[in-house]
């Protein structure tokens, strides 16, 4: 999507705005800082651009917020989908464009008269109404960022807290490989308006509770490889989050601690959630798209960033993804470059 069709994409999500008088803002299932910031920041501009208009941040499914992200402006004011009634006359998927990853929210979608969607993952066949899908943008809070340059012609300091917090996190604090151009000339206009960095890296990666960091020294002891180290592994069980005391909303750094492994160039860490399932995350570090692999396991995301819900236990989730990761070096399969 080039710059033209960018803002032609805008104008059509304003034009479902204006003839909107409620809207609910939704980001996928188990949120992270960029669903968090970016529905914040787009609620934000929402109600400057076109006062009067009513608008919910909702939450997925009955997930409170992350600790990590509380320190957002407007962090309170997420609602859960069974506490949203009625239809809005606008519904708003941000960082998603699967209306299965929207969980029990998806009932208020299909209420809704409109849908609009700003993302930046790889997107299933288009049920919106109006929407700039970018998979090449770092983040749903890039697009966000600059619809509001689109739409307003600046950034407040708190859309840019929230969208800063959204870029840096989906970036890995600007260490991954969608750390592009824009990322940075997007960052630089953040925190021209405003946006703390300091902040947010001390709320997001230097607030850790310690029950989190012997949860994670947990996690690191378990770490294995696999294919002569290609691939690292490790997981968490019920028991180990009941133990620690860490809810499974707070669990999203951990693949990160697999991602480091010398050598490796995939990460996989699974966590066992409520309900008899498993949580997985997939991680590259070369150009191998680990997404291929996470759409067999039912679930998606980009090519070096994905992840999957599993119905069972980690023993049998292991033995159904591994030997799918282990397949990426077989015979005749791309090296790694």
């Amino acid at each position: 999507m080039g710059p033209a069709e960018q803002r032609d994409g805008f104008d059509q999500i304003s034009a479902l705005v204006e003839r909107a008088e409620t809207i609910a803002i939704c980001a996928h299932t188990s949120p992270d800082g960029d669903a968090i910031g970016s529905g914040l920041a787009l609620a934000e501009l929402i109600e400057r651009a076109w006062p009067g208009r009513r608008v919910t941040n909702l939450l997925a499914d009955t997930e409170v917020v992350p600790r990590t992200y509380r320190f957002l402006p407007g962090a309170d004011r997420f609602v859960r989908p069974a506490d949203y009634e009625g239809a809005p006359d606008l519904f708003f998927c941000v960082d998603l464009s699967q209306p299965s990853r929207l969980n029990e929210a998806r009932a208020v979608l299909e209420r809704a008269g409109a849908a609009a969607v700003i993302d930046h993952h790889p997107s299933s066949e288009p049920f919106w109404d109006a929407g700039v899908v970018r998979t090449d943008a770092a983040a749903a809070g890039v697009i966000v960022a600059e619809y509001a340059l689109h739409v307003l012609g600046e950034l407040t300091p708190t859309m840019a807290q929230n969208l800063l917090c959204a870029l840096v996190t989906d970036t890995g604090r600007f260490q991954y490989q969608n750390a592009n151009g824009e990322a940075f000339q997007v960052a630089s206009a953040l925190v021209d308006a405003g946006a703390s960095p300091a902040e947010v890296a001390l709320n997001v990666y230097q607030s850790d509770r310690l029950a989190y960091l012997h949860l994670a020294a947990t996690v690191m002891g378990r770490i294995t490889t696999f294919e002569h180290g290609k691939i690292a592994y490790s997981y968490a069980t019920a028991a180990d989050l009941a133990a620690s005391g860490v809810p499974v909303a707070e669990c999203d750094g951990l693949i990160d601690l697999v991602r480091c492994v010398e050598g490796s160039e995939v990460a996989l860490f699974l966590k066992e959630v409520p309900g008899g399932q498993v949580r997985g995350n997939l991680r590259a570090k070369t150009d191998r798209d680990i997404s291929v692999i996470a759409r067999e396991m039912g679930g998606g995301g980009h090519a070096a960033a994905a992840g999957f819900t599993y119905e069972g236990d980690i023993d049998q989730a292991l033995s159904v993804v591994l030997p799918k990761l282990r397949a990426l070096y077989a015979p005749g399969e791309k090296d790694a470059r």
